[in-house]
């Protein structure tokens, strides 16, 4: 009988396997059509097609992730972001999640320069003049990626009281922009636990990706907390 370790490693890399048959499966779409045929039909379709290779891509980077495989990581996570991207100029109004995807990848991945970047093409996007929860994350999100903690600070406050958004993220971005130590080792073990106790995630991958975020973020501001979980890459 397999030791949980191995175990362990086995699902990631089922999962991996999983996740990449996805994104071949996603791309061959993309060039022919969903029936084969050269199409295609239109820019909704395109961009719906997009995000699922950008969820692919997101969910093979994690994966690695998972597998201590860092460095092959970040070139899916990088894929991920491009592909979110790209989806978003067709997308509905209001799509939010797009870049929300892609700024999350880039900071998981560690590349802070592509992550601003992306943060800036949020906020042009006109992130920071949304009315939704959504969009108001997006903008407190790529305002702590640039730095910008008491824009962020306004847009966090704003969403961790509101009924339609998870209070403890709202709560944890808060206490990114005004370094409270105490206030976010709290919100993002909250965070945690919310995760652990989920009976599904995002592409069947039971990670704690919001976490990857929150604690990137707050490493750059020497305030990460410390967490051990089995849905957090080893350290």
């Amino acid at each position: 009988m397999p030791k949980p370790e191995a175990a362990a490693k086995e699902d990631w890399e089922a999962h991996l396997a999983r996740e990449e048959a996805r994104y071949r499966d996603g791309e061959a779409r993309l060039r022919n059509g969903p029936d084969g045929d050269p199409d295609p039909t239109a820019e909704d379709s395109r961009q719906r097609q997009l995000t699922r290779l950008g969820n692919a891509a997101g969910g093979a980077g994690l994966s690695l992730l998972m597998l201590g495989r860092a460095d092959e990581a970040a070139g899916w996570l990088e894929r991920a972001a491009q592909r979110y991207r790209e989806s978003f100029r067709d997308a509905p109004p209001e799509s939010w999640g797009r870049p929300i995807g892609a700024m999350k990848a880039l900071i998981i991945a560690g590349d802070w320069t592509q992550a601003e970047d992306a943060a800036g093409w949020t906020l042009e996007a006109g992130a920071s003049g949304s009315d939704s929860p959504i969009g108001r994350y997006a903008a407190a999100l790529a305002l702590l990626v640039l730095d910008r903690p008491a824009e962020a600070r306004r847009h966090a406050d704003a969403i961790r009281t509101r009924d339609d958004f998870p209070n403890d993220v709202g709560a944890a971005l808060a206490f990114l922009a005004t370094q409270d130590v105490a206030g976010y080792e709290i919100a993002v073990e909250s965070i945690l636990d919310s995760f652990e106790r989920r009976d599904e995630y995002l592409e069947d991958l039971p990670i704690a990706d919001t976490v990857l975020v929150l604690q990137a973020l707050a490493e750059r501001r020497r305030m990460a907390a410390e967490l051990s979980s089995p849905l957090l890459p080893r350290s």
